[in-house]
């Protein structure tokens, strides 16, 4: 899932209200502010980190709306990769707004880019405890508890977000979550709603492929590997499950040739196949 758009998105709530009329009677922090605002809009984020941190260092008031300028700070940091201080300018800022969503939001987002799920998951629960349910909040949690393999509130979560919009992505989740939880039918209704809803999707294609291949329904999971393999001929994994399933239905040549195939296109796990069923792999 790609999120920076909607941290940028969370940006406007600190960009309002701030009209002036005569820019020479603010206040010289507010200036400073104001020209980060500006030089923000034209993404120069490294000069709006400047003017930021010029506007903190000159305030001396230190009322809770200054806090506000660390905010959009942070925001800037986060857009040039800088996690760490954007991290230090949201945990500066939070204490003094608690109850503003977007800041713990903004905090899931650096804590996934540090590669720490476990507080990226407890900030996201926290932002979402303050506003009503958002589908793609639920879609990104419900991924998190995924992971996890927490299936039962991987279910609760796609299903909530299936009321509030349905796509793909939720399908294909959901289904997974049904087929941990031994819920098979459900599962390929899910997958198979997930590629009505969009029939570019390759994962739901894959993930489908794979669990008929856990089944054992080699056919089933055929026809969705041959499926994918008609959005993308070079798909690997396609190639790997379609090689399987045919060696499988004792279509050992055929299978031979896509297992060979995935193998070359870097699907390691070939080998083991090709070993077993196909005598030998060339080097």
């Amino acid at each position: 899932m790609e999120h920076k758009g909607l941290v940028i998105f969370f940006l406007t709530w600190v960009l309002s209200g701030f009209a002036v009329t005569a820019f020479s009677q603010v206040p010289k922090w507010k200036q400073a502010e104001i020209q980060g605002d500006t030089l923000y809009k034209r993404q120069e984020f490294k000069d709006a980190i400047r003017s930021y941190t010029r506007a903190i260092e000159l305030n001396q008031t230190k009322d809770k709306d200054s806090y506000r300028t660390v905010y959009k700070r942070a925001i800037c940091y986060y857009s040039i990769g800088d996690y760490k201080n954007a991290l230090k300018d949201v945990e500066t800022f939070e204490p003094q707004f608690p109850n503003v969503p977007q800041a713990k939001i903004l905090k899931s987002f650096l804590y996934r880019e540090l590669g720490d799920d476990e507080k990226q998951l407890e900030s996201l629960e926290a932002a979402m405890e303050l506003q009503p349910p958002d589908a793609e909040l639920l879609k990104w949690r419900g991924l998190l508890y995924l992971q996890k393999d927490n299936y039962v509130k991987t279910k609760a979560d796609m299903l909530l977000a299936r009321q509030l919009q349905d796509d793909s992505e939720i399908e294909t989740y959901l289904g997974m979550s049904y087929y941990n939880l031994d819920q098979h039918d459900s599962a390929f209704v899910s997958f198979n709603k997930a590629i009505e809803l969009d029939a570019t999707y390759a994962p739901s294609y894959l993930y489908a492929s794979s669990m008929a291949l856990e089944e054992g329904n080699f056919k089933l999971a055929l026809e969705y590997a041959s499926l994918n393999l008609r959005l993308d001929s070079q798909s690997k994994e396609a190639l790997f499950y379609k090689g399987i399933a045919l060696v499988e239905l004792d279509k050992k040549d055929e299978g031979c040739r896509c297992l060979n195939r995935a193998f070359y296109l870097g699907m390691d796990e070939a080998s083991g196949y090709l070993t077993e069923y196909c005598f030998e792999v060339d080097n």
